[in-house]
């Protein structure tokens, strides 16, 4: 087996011992996150906590499956962070769910004294998770759209 739920790992860390916490290193190590990987392991849990498809994201973030993959497996790097934070709304992720994805991915995290972000917080906040509807927001108040423009 190469993958054990975080869940099951998380149980084990629950009542350890400061003391047993090599051991923990030593049984687990296969299942340990790769810091280049973290950013994937954590969207992966996330959107299968959440019951997700990956197929699903990229199809809502607006990319091919191959590039999307290829993004969120850190394969390749983007320097969009538009395209961090269409996939966690795809995720249906929260504020903090979305800021640590993006700290993960080496962005920086949605920021509330800047007024573009101050408007996805509030869609966030309010679970509107539709880009056209986040794009609505933003060009309203004369903000760059978070979508692409084709």
């Amino acid at each position: 087996m190469q993958y054990k739920p975080t869940g099951e790992l998380n149980n084990l860390l629950q009542n350890m011992k400061p003391d047993r916490i090599g051991d923990y290193f030593k049984e687990n190590s296969k299942y340990m996150a790769d810091e280049k990987k973290e950013f994937y392991y954590y969207m992966k849990d996330m959107l299968a906590d959440k019951n997700i498809k990956l197929k699903d994201v990229y199809s809502f973030a607006g990319v091919s499956e191959s590039y999307g993959s290829q993004i969120l497996r850190m394969e390749k790097h983007t320097d969009n962070r538009d395209l961090i934070i269409r996939f966690c709304l795809a995720g249906h992720f929260n504020w903090d769910e979305t800021n640590r994805a993006l700290k993960l991915y080496g962005m920086k995290e949605l920021y509330a004294k800047d007024k573009r972000d101050a408007c996805i917080i509030v869609a966030i906040n309010n679970r509107i998770f539709d880009q056209s509807e986040i794009d609505d927001i933003l060009e309203n108040k004369g903000l760059s759209k978070i979508t692409p423009d084709e």
